[in-house]
């Protein structure tokens, strides 16, 4: 949004406003859900660390960076609070690391699934009564409102998963990349994390990284909307507009 407004596009009222609950809707359930997902892997993994620091709770206020979550609004990628993890408490420390920065993006993924089959159940029931007579047009545009709202979340959490899995620290992406470097090449990497954060957050201010994340976030939910509207295929009387 911001980078449209920056190069004067415009912002649909109505769109700002389903986008601006879907947001609150990722940053007050999703994200702790994903960040207590890293924390509840690395415990079952060996390492108490996040737990000690109260992060394996649904509780947001545990896990909102509110920076993060501005970002999220205004450039659809954002990030939370980092769960803290100590590797020595694994028993294999590069894999361990990796599966416990997998957790995260693996369950916003999980949460885009459910919101995506939600909004595909929402318009199939739209659909069904509008063609059976039996929806006004102000049911009708409730529906409309509640199938874009799941839209908006199940996009933005795989925005999201998208975002944290590119190979770059802070990223989820960058604690994988433990399982394949040399541990001195990546403690070399580290040394350099917060330097490598503040570029981050310039591209992504500036609109550098919105377009190439925009193209395979598209291109997950495709795969996702796809999965999630299967059980609705065999029903012959929906017109083709629905698989769309």
């Amino acid at each position: 949004m911001l980078f449209s407004l920056l190069h004067g596009g415009g912002i649909n009222a109505g769109d700002f406003l389903l986008r601006l609950a879907a947001v609150a809707f990722v940053v007050f359930l999703t994200m702790p859900v994903h960040e207590a997902a890293h924390a509840w892997m690395a415990k079952k993994l060996g390492d108490d660390t996040g737990w000690m620091h109260g992060r394996l709770t649904l509780n947001p206020l545990k896990h909102i960076d509110w920076i993060g979550a501005l970002l999220i609004l205004v450039v659809g990628f954002g990030y939370a609070k980092p769960v803290p993890v100590n590797v020595r408490n694994f028993r294999k420390p590069q894999r361990d690391m990796a599966l416990t920065a997998l957790a995260g993006p693996v369950s916003n993924l999980l949460m885009a699934t459910v919101c995506s089959f939600a909004k595909n159940l929402v318009r199939y029931i739209a659909y069904k009564l509008l063609f059976a007579g039996n929806l006004s047009d102000t049911g009708l545009d409730a529906l409309g409102l509640v199938a874009n709202f799941f839209y908006f979340a199940a996009f933005i959490n795989i925005s999201l998963a998208v975002f944290n899995l590119l190979p770059i620290p802070p990223l989820d992406g960058s604690r994988l990349l433990t399982a394949f470097l040399p541990a001195r090449i990546w403690y070399k990497i580290m040394q350099y994390e917060t330097y490598i954060r503040y570029g981050l957050l310039a591209l992504l201010l500036f609109g550098v990284l919105t377009a190439p994340l925009q193209w395979l976030a598209g291109g997950v939910e495709s795969g996702i909307n796809f999965l999630t509207g299967l059980p609705f295929r065999p029903d012959a009387s929906l017109p083709p507009a629905f698989y769309q």
